[in-house]
């Protein structure tokens, strides 16, 4: 028999940006040729295709970006954090300071 076939969430590089990235390319690759085929003009032709490889680009910038902040919130969320209590989350005696207080070692005057 033959193992399982691996899904795609665990082959590195092989996921859904990865193949949504390999459309956009191929759409600057088509977009043009098509353009060429209706008689636009080679100029026009040329400048849609570094508009969409720059807009491409930047996508495929910001995804990869977006995918590395939300691994890294995953990371976080996952290491249990100790309770740490600063300076303002003191509980106990002197924990509301400001504003009236009744008794204690006020001056009457």
């Amino acid at each position: 028999m033959h193992p399982p076939r691996a899904t795609s969430e665990t082959r590195p590089g092989d996921d859904r940006t990865t193949d949504l990235i390999r459309w956009a390319a191929f759409s600057c690759f088509l977009v043009p040729v098509v353009l060429l085929w209706y008689g636009t003009s080679l100029a026009g032709t040329a400048g849609t295709a570094l508009g969409l490889a720059a807009v491409t680009a930047v996508c495929r910038v910001l995804l990869r970006r977006s995918e590395r902040c939300a691994v890294r919130l995953l990371d976080e969320d996952a290491v249990p954090r100790e309770h740490h209590r600063g300076r303002r989350q003191r509980t106990g005696t002197g924990s509301h300071r400001g504003g009236r207080h009744s008794g204690g070692n006020s001056p009457v005057g």
